[in-house]
């Protein structure tokens, strides 16, 4: 069995052992590229500092360094049975490689040091696909409502039938609702692209470590400067990226409800494709909207998840806690979680069949009763006076209209602002630094 980095006589309790380690093994496996990626920007800088012997030394521990970081590319990379987690991984399989070698590329870093590292890389990377995913759906809920946007349908307030809306006015309303949501995630893409490298285990360390070296050599945007503060911002990054997917998952989930609501019998506004539908095993005319209900769920969960955070890292004064660890059970899935969300909306907001003729229902004909109240004032009689007489031709049976409407103002349905709101995402996306730490990366790959 592994020996742990700490040990020294005395063997832990099993029990205690079990207890303590929980589900790190598992979790690290989401940071195994990561942390090799933040080892070798951390031995170069060493070698640059006097505290690897040769450069021979660092050629040999990068090159096995490339070898793990390609074993956990491909999924193959372990921890094994014994050893805590992923940094003690790495190191053991180093040292299994190049002898004592292998036992220099801790020096002036601490555990906590890695995994902060770690998180903020894996986190980094991962807010990168969300935002391409975000910006994917973005760009299919635009083109819809472009192409739509001449399709009337009812607007509803308290699920009562209020006023006219279109389809361009309803797939552009969720369009402008992700641009906010960038916003969110470029924030919490900003806080996590600073470099904690170099922290130690929160309050520095006596070797005369390059910590802008670091910085430049993983392309982060610059550094949590005070080391004290960059073990704080433990939970406190997690916590504030969870908001910002938190953001999203709204979003997406008051769509879901929407798509699901829409394409009952009951509104008929939507079908949703056939390939997207389940079936019921005794109802044979069932096409159940499952994917939008658990996409609705699993966003419900993750709106939860700045909750989850701040109920495990509240109350803790400075320094390093155990607390902490529990974060990486609800803070790494979730990534992929919000995801596979994201693809299926994507896929069935592209896919979705409008009802071009839903207002044909006499049902409806009260929804432009505001319209005739607006031309009465326009043609002169007091607005009071226009709304009593509508209601009291409504009340009598006796109101009629055409069926259409005449919005010209900014965002209305004649004039929905569509270019306006795609370079206001554009804008947004072009706010983040991916290409930095994306070059910076491959560098030390040799990619």
């Amino acid at each position: 069995m592994a020996q742990k980095l700490w040990e020294k006589s005395v063997q832990v309790n099993k029990d205690i052992e079990r207890f303590t380690v929980g589900r790190d093994r598992e979790m690290d496996l989401y940071l195994a590229k990561h942390d090799v990626v933040g080892s070798m920007a951390h031995i170069t800088m060493l070698e640059s500092i006097g505290l690897l012997q040769t450069l021979c030394c660092l050629a040999l521990l990068l090159e096995e360094l490339k070898n793990i970081y390609a074993a956990a590319e491909k999924g193959e990379f372990v921890i094994e049975e014994g050893v805590e987690d992923v940094h003690s991984q790495v190191e053991l399989m180093l040292t299994r490689k190049l002898g004592d070698i292998g036992k220099k590329i801790h020096s002036g870093r601490s555990r906590n040091d890695q995994v902060l590292l770690d998180l903020k890389l894996f986190t980094r990377a991962q807010i990168k696909e969300i935002a391409e995913a975000v910006e994917q759906l973005f760009h299919v809920l635009i083109c819809q409502s472009e192409r739509f946007k001449d399709v009337l349908m009812p607007g509803y307030t308290h699920l009562q039938i209020a006023m006219p809306s279109s389809f361009g006015l309803w797939f552009g309303a969720y369009a402008e609702s992700l641009v906010d949501d960038m916003l969110f995630l470029q924030a919490a893409f900003k806080m996590c692209n600073r470099n904690p490298l170099g922290s130690a285990a929160g309050y520095g360390s006596s070797f005369p470590l390059n910590r802008t070296m670091t910085t430049r050599l993983l392309g982060f945007d610059s550094l949590n400067y005070n080391v004290v503060y960059a073990q704080m911002g433990r939970g406190k990054m997690e916590r504030n990226v969870a908001f910002a997917l938190a953001s999203i998952a709204g979003t997406i989930s008051k769509l879901a409800f929407d798509a699901c609501m829409f394409n009952s019998q009951n509104f008929g506004f939507v079908k949703l494709p056939d390939d997207c539908t389940t079936g019921s095993s005794i109802m044979p005319h069932k096409k159940n909207p499952d994917v939008f209900e658990l996409t609705r769920a699993k966003c419900n969960k993750l709106q939860s998840l700045p909750q989850q955070i701040m109920m495990i890292a509240n109350n803790l004064p400075s320094g390093y806690f155990r607390d902490l660890q529990i974060i990486k059970e609800v803070f790494l899935p979730a990534f992929q979680e919000l995801k596979d969300c994201l693809q299926m909306t994507t896929y069935i907001m592209n896919e979705i069949k409008v009802n071009e003729h839903i207002l044909d229902d006499d049902k409806y004909l009260l929804i432009f009763s505001v319209e005739e109240v607006n031309r009465l004032a326009r043609e002169g009689m007091p607005f009071r006076d226009a709304y009593k007489k509508v209601g009291l031709d409504i009340e009598a049976g006796n109101f009629s209209h055409s069926k259409q409407v005449h919005h010209t103002h900014e965002g209305s349905i004649g004039n929905l602002c569509n270019d306006e709101i795609s370079a206001l995402m554009q804008e947004v996306v072009d706010g983040f630094n991916f290409h930095g730490m994306e070059v910076a990366e491959k560098a030390l790959l040799g990619r």
